[in-house]
């Protein structure tokens, strides 16, 4: 049973105003600006965007800045602004293929079509702080290369999908509208489209340390990278009174393209299955736990025993969100007096209980 606070305003009304304090910072240094949080703290940026579900890199840096750098806090306050929004279309679904790319690795061919390139990575950098980087130090103009804008990059799926050698893509149901965690509740068992929206939008931290599970053991993946890929795609929404799609804005996005675990039968050959992973921005660590834990949660669909936290759907799926979770968790901060006075009370009743019995054994003795 919870019980009501009355009164206090006063003191929530100061708490806001130390909190405004603490945010603003020192007075005579410069407040941070949403182009400063948005172009320096991109990796934050990111994250917000992703799992809040909305792209929209100036709100997420307001977002950051409001909750004084607390990540999941500005996820939150993302979230809830999403809900005001209206819905007037849903978009096509993006062509990963056709992307801008900004950066493209893979950990099983050295040289593919279009290349290798390492883009913005901390992956060749020493972990050591920079002290110089406590001034506003100059730093050089990076190295670009031109860009054809009809340059092919094919996917190393598609290379091994060319000679058989991987599982079939999946392909959407026309008749079947996607799966929207937004708007209908989750069931379970869930299709991998809804899986997938779970995950996209799930803790990043969560996720990495059920993919890092699968690759010590509990879980089926034996993982490649077939390949990361960031870059910049078209969103396009068709029109109904135009009859075509319309490119309406493009989104940064990144793709994690994971080989894993042989498949195969007496009437089939063997061949690798695929783990996927998508998220905005920039956020390799999260597509590739994305793409591990994807690859667990199919094991039913290749006759595998689920033994795993990552092969559980429902363990997965009704524990990643990180809104639901810190929710769950910091209510616990919220007034339980009549529950914990309970509690307590039923503790008294039970040791008093407990020694009236005792007092009765030595007396009988």
């Amino acid at each position: 049973m919870y019980v009501a606070v009355k009164g206090g305003e006063a003191a929530i009304a100061n708490a806001h105003r130390l909190l405004d304090d603490r945010r603003r910072g020192d007075r005579s240094v410069p407040g941070l600006t949403l182009d400063q949080i948005t172009q320096q703290l991109a990796l934050a940026v990111d994250r917000v965007m992703a799992e809040g579900s909305l792209y929209d890199p100036e709100l997420a840096a307001m977002a950051v800045k409001q909750a004084r750098g607390d990540l999941i806090e500005a996820i939150f306050l993302l979230r809830a602004y999403r809900t005001t929004l209206p819905r007037f279309a849903a978009s096509k679904p993006i062509d990963t293929g056709a992307m801008k790319i900004e950066r493209r690795i893979s950990a099983t061919y050295k040289d593919l079509p279009g290349g290798q390139l390492l883009g913005p990575t901390f992956d060749y950098t020493h972990r050591l702080i920079e002290p110089d980087m406590a001034d506003d130090r100059p730093v050089p103009e990076p190295e670009r290369r031109s860009c054809d804008r009809h340059e092919s990059a094919p996917r190393v799926t598609d290379i091994l999908g060319a000679d058989a050698m991987i599982e079939p893509d999946g392909e959407a149901i026309p008749e079947r509208e996607p799966a929207d965690l937004t708007r209908s509740p989750r069931t379970f068992p869930a299709d991998r489209d809804a899986r997938l929206q779970a995950l996209a939008r799930g803790d990043e931290g969560f996720l990495l340390a059920l993919g890092y599970s699968t690759q010590r053991g509990y879980g089926r993946t034996h993982p490649f990278v077939g390949e990361i890929r960031i870059g910049e795609v078209e969103v396009e929404v068709e029109l109904p009174e135009l009859g075509f799609p319309v490119v309406i804005g493009r989104v940064k996005v990144t793709e994690c393209q994971m080989i894993s675990q042989f498949k195969g039968s007496k009437s089939e050959p063997p061949q690798f299955t695929r783990g996927y992973g998508l998220v905005f921005g920039q956020s390799e660590r999260k597509a590739m736990s994305m793409s591990l834990v994807d690859r667990a949660l199919r094991a039913e669909e290749f006759d595998e025993e689920r033994v795993s936290p990552a092969q559980d759907e429902e363990f997965v799926l009704a524990h990643s969100d990180n809104v639901q979770a810190t929710g769950f968790v910091e209510h616990l901060k919220l007034p339980h007096y009549v529950d914990f006075q309970a509690e307590l009370e039923l503790l008294r009743r039970m040791r008093s209980e407990q020694q009236d019995e005792d007092a009765h054994k030595e007396a009988a003795q």
